[in-house]
Formats: structure tokens, sequence, C-alpha cells
């Protein structure tokens, strides 16, 4: 390691102890940051030191991040991981700077799970080279910053073409992602639970991305669609169809606002959150943990831990109140969240929450393309509107049909609001910043205590 390497380490590291044990605040950006000013190379010092799993796409790459942690740690891996979400250079840098290395139990290489942001996988991997990426999904999310999905694509595949050598770990069901754009190694995972003699001809849902086959661009056909552009696909003008898989879902058993029920392979599973959208994440970290060796009863002890997860569907008891924070950013992710609420039995109250930051997006229109409409057929009972965007969020939801019974501009009115919700059960959405504010007032208060 340079000196210089050595100056910008013993920086992020004193920068981290003073803001983690002295000031007793979280994040890992700043630590990260300063060492990536004092040596842009920082992050070639530390990359001998781990076998590196990049986890990006739109949706569940935090998720997807704690699930592939949890099992290579079950699998008896030391591993550092990025939990809080700073998933760009800065954060990550930080991350890998200042976690303490512990030596792997099985005696392997210690591994780093990073979740990164889709735009700066090319900037990571100009530095370090992964073993393995993991692809999620693609929608559209943040034009601002992202672009149309094609342009996000091309974003991640040419991070992907600094690593040729490195394995991807990716959703067979997105049609994007089978495109023969690289050459790397690939492991297709995806949903096979639909029998064939009840497959059918479907296409997806008008205003759905990514739909096009690769070689004609016609629309694709599903004989079966789990939601948005994932499913079955197959073109009827050319060759084009869905990679075989590598691991699958078999069988959905159970799906509750609180957990998942199904089998991976013939292997029943189970893990501590609802959605179906939850069960891909899942289904990633099964593959990512079957290809460093994790056997499959380890992988379904390390999804039965009942560990909440920074952001996503955290539950928390306001008072008389249960609350589950919802992160939504785009209208697919937000859609399958509909999803999930519409599988809950009791009355529930729903606080939305919007701002339009950077971290959030500064374009809100994505809220129209949102289904709320469809909570109509629900349990929900009472809407109230928050966060810096607060009129945009409130004006929707009001042309979606719902009288808005309060608004609160400032998030430090949140507990008031929960504690005012007529019903037990107050399920609250918000993007990223808005959701990050409320965590914030939440801590404040004593009603959230766990660091991530």
């Amino acid at each position: 390691m340079s000196l210089k390497s050595q100056l910008a380490k013993f920086t992020a590291q004193s920068s981290h102890f003073i803001l983690h044990d002295v000031l007793k605040r979280g994040g890992t950006s700043l630590p990260g940051k300063l060492a990536v000013t004092i040596d842009p190379d920082v992050l070639n010092s530390v990359a001998a030191d781990f076998d590196l799993v990049v986890v990006t796409g739109t949706n569940g790459k935090t998720l997807t991040t704690a699930l592939i942690t949890r099992v290579l740690k079950a699998g008896g891996y030391s591993v550092i991981t990025n939990p809080s979400g700073s998933n760009m250079v800065q954060g990550i840098a930080g991350t890998l700077l200042t976690t303490p290395i512990q030596p792997s139990p099985n005696g392997k290489k210690p591994v780093a799970v990073l979740e990164v942001d889709e735009a700066n996988v090319l900037s990571l991997t100009k530095a370090i080279k992964p073993k393995y990426f993991v692809l999620t999904n693609l929608f559209r999310d943040q034009l601002d910053r992202y672009g149309e999905i094609y342009s996000t694509y091309q974003k991640i595949i040419d991070g992907i073409h600094q690593a040729p050598e490195a394995t991807v770990i990716t959703n067979g069901d997105s049609p994007i992602f089978a495109r023969g754009d690289y050459e790397n190694r690939r492991l297709y995972y995806g949903f096979d639970n639909v029998k064939e003699a009840d497959y059918q001809d479907l296409k997806a849902p008008n205003n759905t991305d990514g739909i096009l086959s690769p070689t004609d661009h016609s629309v694709l056909h599903y004989h079966f669609i789990t939601y948005a552009n994932l499913g079955k696909y197959f073109s009827t003008t050319d060759s084009f169809v869905r990679p075989p898989l590598d691991t699958a879902v078999t069988e959905i058993d159970k799906l509750t606002p609180k957990a998942s029920h199904f089998a991976i392979d013939g292997q029943k599973m189970a893990i501590e959150i609802g959605g179906l959208y939850n069960i891909y994440n899942a289904l990633a970290a099964y593959t990512v943990g079957k290809a460093f060796g994790v056997n499959p009863t380890d992988i379904k002890a390390a999804f039965e831990e009942n560990k909440q997860v920074f952001g996503r569907q955290e539950s928390l008891k306001i008072g008389d109140k249960d609350l589950t924070i919802l992160l939504i950013k785009n209208p697919v992710g937000t859609n399958t969240v509909i999803d999930m609420m519409e599988t809950e039995k009791d009355p529930f109250t729903l606080i939305g929450m919007l701002n339009a930051n950077y971290a959030d997006g500064i374009d809100t229109s994505w809220i129209w393309d949102a289904e709320f409409e469809r909570l109509h057929d629900s349990q929900l009972k009472a809407v109230m509107t928050g966060g810096e965007r607060y009129k945009d969020i409130t004006v929707r939801l009001k042309m979606a049909g719902f009288d808005i019974k309060e608004t609160f501009p400032k998030t430090e009115s949140i507990i008031q609001a929960i504690k005012k919700a007529p019903t037990d059960k107050v399920y609250l959405t918000a993007t990223y910043t808005a959701m990050l504010q409320v965590r914030a007032v939440l801590k404040e208060k004593g009603y959230i205590k766990e660091e991530f």
C-alpha cells in the first residue's frame, strides 16, 4: 500500500471513529469521500482482501444485499457489507476501508457484498474487480439521473466489461438481461411455478418498459407474468426466449404483508417480509449462496432470521399503532408495494410521503404512473400525506379518489400523524430521503434503536 493510500485509509478510519464512536452518528459516505479525495486509487489497495459481490439494479438491491450477507455468513464466510444504502463510490470506499476484517471460519477469503448504484458500476469496477455481479431488475426510475432503461442497462454493462472474469448472476425473467451484450459466464434465476399446461399467450400491460426482443425489437409475449416486465417471455417473430434457469422458484405457498412462503428448486423456504417481489430478492441470494457452496439447509435458516432491513418493510410499534415503513421510488416499485398492501386482511391507514431531492429523483411525475387506484379494493380506511412535496402526492391521491384526512409538510409531525390514524395498522410509503427523515425522527424519540 502506497503512502498516499495509507494516509487515505487512516483518514477514513479516523473520521469514521469520530462520527460513530464520538458523535454517535451513522453513515459511511464522509469517510469514504475523504479517502477518495486524498487518493482516487485507494480502492485498489484493498481489492485483494476480499471476494467482491456487486449487487445492482433498479429495485431490491438493499434487501438482496442483506439476504446474501446472511446466507454467506450461514455458510461460514466472514462478510462485510454496506447495509445503510451508501451505494455510491464514496460510501463503498468507506465500507471497505473502515469495516474490520475477520478471518472466515471456513478458512476462505472474506467476502464484501456491496449494493452499488446503477450509474456507479463502471467507476467502481475500474478500481476493483468483482467475483460476482448480481442483477436484480431494470425498470424506469429517476429519468433525470439514469435516462430510459436501455441507457441504464448500458451503464451496468459498461461496468461488467471491466471484469470479464466475473460471473453474472442475473434475473432470467427480465428480457433486457438476456441480451448478448457481454461475454461473462452467466447464472440465471427466475420463476417456474406455473405448469406448462397452464401457459398462456400474454402481453405485458400498456406502458411497460423493457419488453422488446433484442434482435428485431418486436413486442415480446409471455407464457406467464409475475409482475411488470418479468416472466417467461418469448418472441413470435424470432428465436429470442427466456434462457434456461439455473435456480427457480418452483412454488408459491402463501403471501402475507409480513411473510412469504415459497419453494426454490423444490426446497421449502420462507422470509419474514411480504410481497411477491421480495421472493425475487431471496432467489437471487439463494443463487449466490449456491455459487459459494452454501447448502440449502443453511440458506433456509438464514432466510428465516427475523431481522429488520434498513428502511425496507421495517415494523415498529408507535403507541398502540403497528407501523410498517415501505420505500417507494418509481411506478413498478410502488405497484408492487400496492400488491403487498392488497394482501392485508385488517383495516389500515396509508401515509404517503414524497420528497424530490437528488437521491429520490427530482422529477415527481412518476407518481402518476403508479396504480394507487387499486387500493380502493383493499382494506385501506384513511389516507394522510406528508414530505417536502406533500402537495404533489396529495393531488395524486385525491385524483385517485381518496379523501385526504390530514397533510403534514414537516416530518417532525410524523409521530403525531401516526397516532392520529383511525386504524391500528399504518403503512407509511416514502421516497428515500423522506424515509431517512422519518427514521431520524423516530430514532430521536427512541422508537428506533437498532443501528444498521
